[in-house]
This record gives C-alpha cells, structure tokens and sequence, in this order.
C-alpha cells in the first residue's frame, strides 16, 4: 500500500490508522469536515492532506490529485450516540453515505474498499462474535451498519474492487469520545469526580486504539477478499474488572460507583471477538494489554484534556 484515503478520520480509530500507515510511509489523504474543532487531531505529518469533504459532499468529490489511491478506509458516520442511534431518517442517509464512499473509493482509483462495521449489527447475543454469526439489530444504528455492509460489498463487486467490513466492537484510545466509559472513567477520576456505572457483571472484549490500527493496516494490504471480520482483542472480562484497573491507575484511593445505574432495557451482556480469521489472514495479534492502554491515554491526556 503506496496511498490510502480516510473519511471519519479524528476519533481513537481514525487518528490511530493515520499515524500507523505514515509509519509504514503510506501517503494518507483525510477527508474531514469543514468547521470541525475535531480536525486539530489529525496528526500533522507531510505524509497526511486534508481535504475538506463532509459525508453529504462524498457523492460529488472528483479526484483531481493527479494521483491514483490503493486503499480506502470509511469510518465517517453520522448519529454514533444517544437518541440519534435511532434516529431512522439520519441512520438511512448514512447507507447512502456509505455507497457514495464506495464510488468515491472507485473515482480515487482504489483497488480495495473497507468500511467499519459494529458489534451492534449482532444485536444481543451471549456467544463469541464470529464474522457468520447471525445478525439481529435492535437500533437503527445497528441494522444501518448491516445494510452498509451488504450493500457496499455488492457495489464494489460491480466496480470491481475487493472489498472489507470490519465489525468493531470496543475500542479505547487517544481521541475516543468523552462519552465512552473508558473516556469518561479517566476524565472524571483525575477531576476527583466520582463516575457512576452499572453493576458491570457484563462482559467486554476492549482493544487499544494502536492495535485496531495495525488490524486496519493489515487488512488494507493482506484482507481477503469479500470477508468481514469482528475486531477484537478476542478476550473479555467482566466490565467491573476494567473499571476497577482504572480506579487503580488513574486515583486509586477513589471509590467508583459500581451498582449506582440500571442496565439499559436492551442491554449487552457480553463481547467478544472471534479474532481467528484476523490472525490467519492478517497475522493479527493485539500487542497492549488494558492497563498499559490506560497508562498511554493518560500520559497522551498530560497536555490534553481526554
């Protein structure tokens, strides 16, 4: 891989890849927002253009860089939280934003598409997640993600570009949301804030934002063609264990909240990836344990506020 394009480029994952293939000496063209106070993440390197492009805008961008890309990876998706998940109306344009990627993937002159799918796509389901098991979306986001999947997957069968999804389930890093339990832990713990959680009996399958890059990466140049595949660590514990590891890193003499909130009415009791189609076609192996994930986030947070 000589070239690659990212759409949705400024959260854990997005600014994960970048600085991973800019390791490599890939050339990475980002396609962010005009506006956006969350393109000051996009790590500045010579190796990184921006190019202004929201996802209303990918149906009509032309490639007028002279150059042709290898890879292109879409991430960008818009209602990822709260009431806006099933927001039906926004979650259908972002099928549409999805197939309009694919044909940009195509004008760039890309011989390879892969999009970021969701363990919400599963819905609930008490098993390890494997790339067959059977989805059943319980929110618009969910069954979104699923329609993306298959339909893009088609489109660039017709373009004749190979093609990857890539169910992500939980990944924390650098640049995730604020909202995100691991975010928030940190943010409220070293604020001397005490966070409230659920009884966390569920249980989490947590990837660092580093690793998810060199999946990424290594999906982009080795992927096979057609498949998806869940992106895991392949482990999991109970979510009481992670938040208990982060009381002990960020200020271990406070007392989190375990128990304070209900489970939500549709709540996931348990994910985890079967990661084997990874390390057989990939080689993948998660290398950053949790509490070293922690130990980055808060030295990365020292002169930002995570």
């Amino acid at each position: 891989m000589k070239r690659a394009i990212i759409t949705g480029a400024t959260g854990a994952v997005g600014t994960a890849l970048i600085n991973e293939l800019i390791s490599h000496n890939v050339e990475v063209l980002v396609f962010c927002r005009e506006g956006s106070a969350r393109n000051n993440n996009i790590p500045v390197h010579p190796l990184v253009e921006k190019r202004f492009c929201s996802l209303e805008q990918l149906a009509g961008i032309q490639n007028d860089t002279g150059k042709a890309y290898d890879v292109f990876y879409h991430f960008a998706w818009a209602g990822t939280t709260g009431s806006a998940r099933n927001d039906m109306q926004l979650q259908t344009l972002n099928i549409k934003y999805s197939l309009d990627a694919a044909a940009a993937a195509k004008r760039f002159g890309c011989r390879k598409f892969i999009g970021a799918g969701s363990q919400a796509e599963y819905g609930r389901y008490e098993g390890i997640l494997k790339p067959d098991t059977p989805a059943f979306p319980e929110n618009g986001y969910g069954m979104a993600k699923l329609c993306s999947g298959q339909m893009t997957r088609e489109l660039c069968r017709e373009y004749g570009m190979e093609f990857n999804w890539v169910r992500i389930l939980s990944v924390y890093g650098p640049n995730d949301g604020p909202q995100s339990m691991v975010m928030s832990a940190v943010n409220m713990l070293k604020n001397g804030e005490i966070p409230s959680f659920t009884k966390g009996e569920q249980r989490w399958d947590y990837l660092y934002s580093a690793d998810a890059a060199a999946a990424f990466r290594g999906i982009g140049e080795r992927g096979a063609d057609g498949k998806t595949y869940v992106l895991g660590s392949g482990m999991s514990r109970p979510l009481r264990e992670y938040i208990e590891e982060i009381r002990d890193i960020v200020s271990p003499d406070s007392k989190p909240g375990i128990g304070d909130i209900p489970y939500s009415e549709k709540q996931v009791m348990w994910l985890q990836a079967d990661i084997s189609e990874l390390s057989r076609d990939i080689g993948f192996t998660p290398a950053v344990c949790f509490k070293d994930g922690i130990r980055a986030i808060l030295n990365w947070g020292a002169d930002y506020e995570v």
